[in-house]
């Protein structure tokens, strides 16, 4: 008889526990809660929501919309307990946050193939085990992580990310290629100020509203890498020394070098997205937009991560993982939710789903399902075992997906055509990630 541990009830833990339980997987899952309390939790139940109710967009066209569309298709536990208790939220699709845990726990609960254990884990046991532990894992646990990847720090303990753009949203009228003294090839996006437009951005930066400290982070984790508004509150030139230095980036349009040039470096190898390089910020996401936005090429930027600073224990999960949520060299074990480096809570579900399904496949000596590069659920798993220089926590976004063969005008009308070719590669998949259900999945 198969058998599996799961630590966290978390999103991933409980969607992973119930992907290996439908496949008739005998699972052991742990919460510590309530027995021990979490600082970032108020209740004692699975799935805890606990910043926004928003899973974020519904349409097809969006990215978020076309995860949950996959994972409602994959037979996802998360969103047959998100659909059945929306509230009104225009675009996106949010939930009534208690009657949505309260839905997971009454279901993994009652699942004949679960046993819930209310207590804390402090050594990874042995055998097959899914570990989920969330952004807040330390302590015991995070020295048992440490001894079983055979590394001495394998866990990040906050973000430090500058915001991601889509390169097609970016102004190439008013930006240019070009590197530092024309040193090696033109790889940065130069988005050059003169005086005026650089006065009036770092008066903005000053000004600009951060996003709270939680109780459960402290504010000197910000201090090993400042953010750009801080420096701008250092003084009027401290940015044109730091990360807006123009020195040897003249604009090849004019042959003048501009007040100041904020630079922005490709963050993937399709080169669809780029970041905005050393602009590591803890500003509200509204103000993050309506700032950088006065920047020139970004006016009509899309933005497709924000920049976050905040407490957040995940592994650098490329070279430690595959794309299957498995160590690498250590088949028993596996990770899931955002401890890997997925961002978001339907991101979180989706790592638990794809580790659950296929250790459950492992377990019966099968071989594991690729999930397309093409679908969301490929694309995130491809994000956290792809070398990065500079792995960092990621939601999902179009520009993680291979581009299309053709080029289609029009965002969403481009947006919605690789959404339909998820979908379609997904469904050929159908009959593999289906065959080994074995309880009928009663909503």
């Amino acid at each position: 008889m198969s058998k599996a541990v799961v630590i966290g009830a978390g999103l991933a833990g409980s969607e992973a526990a119930w992907q290996l339980a439908q496949r008739g997987v005998d699972v052991t899952l742990y919460e510590m809660r309530p027995a021990e309390p979490s600082p970032a939790h108020h209740t004692a139940l699975f799935a805890e929501l606990v910043c926004s109710n928003s899973l974020r967009g519904a349409a097809l066209s969006t990215a978020p919309g076309l995860l949950k569309e996959e994972l409602r298709r994959t037979g996802s536990l998360i969103m047959q307990c998100a659909d059945r208790c929306t509230v009104p939220a225009g675009g996106a699709l949010a939930v009534d946050r208690g009657e949505f845990s309260r839905r997971v726990t009454a279901r993994v609960r009652a699942h004949p193939r679960v046993a819930v254990r209310n207590e804390r884990v402090d050594v990874i046991p042995g055998g097959p085990v899914i570990v989920a532990s969330g952004p807040l894992t330390e302590g015991a646990l995070a020295e048992s992580i440490s001894q079983a990847l055979g590394q001495s720090e394998p866990l990040h303990f906050y973000d430090a990310a500058a915001p991601i753009v889509a390169f097609d949203s970016i102004d190439m009228e008013k930006a240019y290629f070009a590197s530092r003294y024309d040193k090696g090839d033109a790889d940065y996006v130069n988005c050059p100020m003169d005086k005026a437009q650089y006065l009036a951005f770092v008066q903005a930066l000053r000004t600009a509203e951060e996003a709270p400290v939680h109780g459960f982070e402290d504010k000197k984790v910000f201090e090993g890498c400042m953010p750009v508004e801080v420096m701008a509150r250092r003084g009027e030139d401290t940015l044109r020394y730091g990360p807006m230095k123009p020195v040897g980036l003249r604009d090849p349009r004019t042959g003048a070098r501009p007040y100041a040039v904020v630079q922005l470096r490709a963050d993937n190898a399709q080169k669809s997205m780029y970041n905005i390089v050393g602009f590591q910020t803890h500003l509200r996401f509204p103000e993050q937009r309506r700032v950088f936005s006065m920047i020139p090429g970004l006016e009509k930027a899309e933005f497709l991560r924000y920049g976050v600073m905040h407490r957040n224990s995940f592994l650098r999960s490329p070279g430690l993982l595959d794309r299957y949520y498995r160590v690498i060299g250590r088949e028993e074990l596996w990770f899931a939710g955002q401890i890997t480096g997925v961002e978001g809570y339907i991101e979180s579900a989706a790592s638990g789903l794809c580790a659950g399904i296929n250790l459950a496949r492992q377990l019966r000596g099968k071989a594991l399902i690729d999930f397309p590069a093409e679908t969301a659920l490929g694309a995130l798993a491809l994000h956290i075992s792809m070398e990065n220089g500079d792995f960092q926590p990621m939601n999902i976004n179009f520009g993680l997906l291979p581009p299309m063969p053709e080029r289609i005008r029009g965002k969403r009308e481009r947006y919605t055509a690789l959404a339909q070719r998820a979908l379609e590669r997904l469904e050929a998949l159908r009959p593999v990630y289906e065959e080994d259900l074995q309880y009928e999945d009663h909503t």
